[in-house]
């Protein structure tokens, strides 16, 4: 399985942050299956690497691809205002899921429609967002967001935080939560252990 705190091979260790955003998102989509095709009893471990990657992915969109598109991107701001009511919903049945737990009845239920949310807005990303960003910036922009990317998802809170949509939010109280959710973290594997 992939190491979810570093999802990018080395070879695109200097990259494109389109590239690494959409390679992040057929991460996202292995993840789902990986959790889909566990059998019941072991699905918490790759469900917990799904709701890390989700939590760590959408912070860094936050803090830094989302404000760049609205600065540089023509419309930006609208292309924004969607994704952003996109990821709240996402969280919101991400930290249901999250609550309810892989043993609940109505677990994979509730999975297939964070799936299908999930996916959904990946695709308006890639469509609308990340298309704008590689057309109206150069090479070297989406590289240094590409850095600026890696960089927040290092620092992000690793669970769903419902309306910290914006990059000020996300930077006031994603170092206190981020620390408080790799605690839990760790807990939980030394408990497993």
């Amino acid at each position: 399985m992939t190491d979810v705190q570093h999802p990018v091979p080395e070879l695109m260790k200097e990259g494109d942050v389109v590239d690494l955003l959409v390679h992040q998102h057929a991460l996202i989509r292995d993840m789902f299956d990986e959790v889909e095709h566990a059998a019941p009893g072991q699905r918490d471990e790759p469900f917990r690497r799904l709701v890390r990657m989700l939590a760590v992915h959408e912070t860094a969109e936050e803090e830094i691809v989302h404000p760049y598109t609205r600065l540089r991107v023509d419309g930006g701001a609208g292309v924004v205002a969607d994704r952003l009511k996109e990821e709240r919903e996402a969280k919101e049945m991400l930290r249901r899921l999250d609550e309810m737990g892989p043993e609940h009845p109505g677990f994979m239920a509730e999975l297939d429609r964070l799936r299908l949310a999930v996916l959904t807005h990946a695709r308006a990303e890639e469509r609308y967002e990340f298309t704008r960003l590689r057309a109206e910036t150069t090479a070297a922009e989406r590289r240094a967001m590409a850095l600026g990317v890696r960089a927040a998802e290092a620092m992000a809170p690793t669970r769903p935080r419902p309306g910290v949509e914006s990059m000020t939010r996300n930077l006031l109280l994603g170092p206190p939560a981020a620390i408080m959710d790799r605690a839990r973290d760790l807990i939980r594997q030394a408990l497993r252990r």
